[in-house]
């Protein structure tokens, strides 16, 4: 029980805290112009049970939000994810975006990039440019970001498996823009958890890929340091079929995996625990989604202090970045989507979150068209600028349905860690890593993880078909007056370019430099003892080795992963 004492000194620090942080220059009125406070709490002279677990914005345990001024201080970064066809074309909607008041970039690869292979790679034929951008080498990040300062923006990059190289690539553009690259600003998603997990998209064993993960968390760590090597993604599990819990417990648990990787490395916790972010999906459940942030950002400052010893409140912090669910995105009658997203984007706002993208009308067909891009930017603007959310902290903190849903998945979340760690053998069994770590790597090779979400998602299909759950447009309100929508297509004409240039730019590079950057890679790949693997990376990037072969030459130790199957 918090006494009114408590609250009362709460609220002062609260107070305090509030007086001293930068606001924004903005209208905090409503509409009609009336006043509103910056936050709300209990009435004074009020007790409350469990209020410490609520608390006040911008104080452990972050149930509110980070910071006292809630948006106040700073909106949620408008962060649009795009990419499509060849770097060129990417890049002209990079700047649309920008022009239209998109505060950063978030890039979109496409599946060959993804699985790192090169374009002209038997596996991509006819995959070049369809599901986001081509990256074949540095050349391909020099167009990508042309005209575009990227010491000056903040950019994310959705790419786990061959990340570390891709990071390379866009490091040695920067390099060439001329930027100083200790100053570079953004995140690398980078979690190959997940893969394993729900998205399957992951180039060697786990093994290797967290030797390559703490080498990038040590190089960011000393060089780069505001860049955020690791964006935990819950996106992914979410879209594959997971529940908001599982989504929630699954992603926190991948988090204290890396949180384990790094402290196995030496590192001191409150230097590299700010460079973690995350990623979650906001479905369309508008209060679980509210409550699934705020669970988040509680259970991760707890575990933070308690277990591993976090004293700055940065490195108790979690910083997430939300996109609306592509999941609940429906083909027939495709303009619903617009009220769907915007739903979606106010549980994410309402919820703290510190970046959005919001997805566009059309992606259930097809990329993106310019328009249908701009309606979802636009969504976006809307809720910043007219709607008020922003005025207030967690305008629902305090709410009886909110807070016991914030405490349900809490509870549940806990369920989940406590059987992760026991597959892994129990806190008391010899770890490599750490006991969550251990516990995910045998999950993953038992495909527990797999089993669950497909349970999850066994048991939606099956309300849906029962009608018990309704989709309107899908199995309910199925008559419609609208046509078909405009979508974009990728011309084949994209990959012919993309293979020809790719080609030429093999001829012109000097071979003996990348093929000496390669040896000198490999060499220490074979070595379990050899230094930072990211430096020879970045060497080989500035070369022109290409995607393919970097991944390539890595594999040729690393070897190949091919997951057991499960019905």
């Amino acid at each position: 029980m918090a006494t009114s004492d408590q609250i009362e000194a709460g609220r002062e620090r609260w107070q305090r805290r509030y007086d001293s942080a930068r606001k924004r220059d903005a209208d905090f009125t409503t509409l009609s112009g009336q006043e509103v406070e910056p936050v709300y709490g209990p009435p004074e002279g009020a007790s409350v049970p469990g209020f410490e677990r609520i608390g006040w914005p911008g104080e452990f345990p972050y149930t509110r939000g980070l910071h006292p001024t809630g948006y106040r201080g700073r909106s949620w970064t408008i962060r649009q994810f795009a990419g499509f066809g060849n770097a060129r074309q990417t890049n002209e909607r990079y700047k649309m975006i920008l022009d239209a008041g998109g505060g950063g970039l978030s890039v979109a690869f496409d599946m060959p990039t993804l699985m790192g292979y090169d374009s002209d790679a038997p596996f991509a034929l006819g995959e070049v440019g369809h599901c986001g951008v081509a990256v074949d080498s540095t050349c391909d990040m020099d167009a990508l970001f042309d005209g575009i300062p990227l010491q000056d923006i903040t950019t994310s990059m959705t790419i786990s498996g061959p990340a570390v190289p891709a990071f390379c690539m866009y490091l040695a553009a920067a390099e060439r823009q001329g930027a100083d690259l200790s100053a570079l600003n953004g995140t690398l998603q980078t979690d190959i958890f997940k893969e394993y997990i729900a998205q399957k998209e992951w180039l060697y064993p786990p093994e290797p890929h967290l030797r390559l993960i703490g080498d990038l968390m040590e190089y960011c760590a000393e060089n780069i340091p505001a860049f955020k090597p690791l964006s935990v993604s819950g996106y992914h599990i979410r879209e594959a079929g997971a529940t908001a819990a599982q989504e929630l417990a699954f992603t926190l648990a991948d988090g204290f995996g890396y949180v384990e990787l790094g402290l196995s490395r030496g590192l001191d916790v409150d230097v590299f625990a700010p460079g973690l972010s995350f990623f979650f999906d906001a479905h369309i459940d508008f209060f679980e989604e509210v409550a699934k942030f705020r669970a988040a950002r509680r259970i991760w400052a707890r575990w933070m202090r308690d277990r591993f010893g976090a004293a700055s409140p940065k490195a108790q912090w979690l910083r997430f970045h939300t996109q609306t669910a592509g999941v609940s995105l429906t083909a027939q009658q495709p303009y619903n989507n617009v009220v769907r997203t915007a739903t979606e984007a106010l549980s994410a706002v309402l919820g703290g979150t510190n970046s959005l993208h919001t997805n566009a009308l059309d992606e259930t067909l097809a990329l993106p068209t310019e328009q249908s891009a701009e309606i979802a930017l636009r969504t976006q603007q809307v809720l910043m600028e007219e709607t008020g959310v922003a005025n207030v902290a967690d305008p629902l903190g305090g709410s009886y349905y909110v807070e016991a849903l914030t405490d349900r998945m809490e509870a549940e979340a806990e369920r989940v860690f406590a059987k992760i760690i026991e597959m892994g053998g129990g806190e008391d069994a010899e770890h490599a890593v750490g006991p969550v770590t251990s516990g995910i790597l045998a999950g993953i090779h038992s495909g527990w993880f797999s089993a669950e979400i497909a349970e999850s998602a066994f048991r939606y299909q099956q309300a849906l078909e029962k009608g018990d759950k309704r989709i309107v447009g899908v199995n309910t309100a199925t008559s419609t007056v609208s046509g078909e929508v405009d979508i974009l297509r990728i011309s084949h004409e994209v990959e012919r370019d993309q293979v020809r240039a790719l080609t030429e730019r093999r001829e012109r590079r000097d071979g003996d430099a990348v093929r000496a950057a390669l040896d000198r890679l490999l060499e220490a790949v074979r070595d379990p003892d050899a230094p930072n693997l990211v430096p020879l990376i970045l060497d080989a990037a500035r070369a022109e080795a290409t995607l393919g072969e970097i991944c390539g030459t890595m594999g040729r130790e690393f070897g190949t992963y091919v997951e057991d199957p499960r019905f």
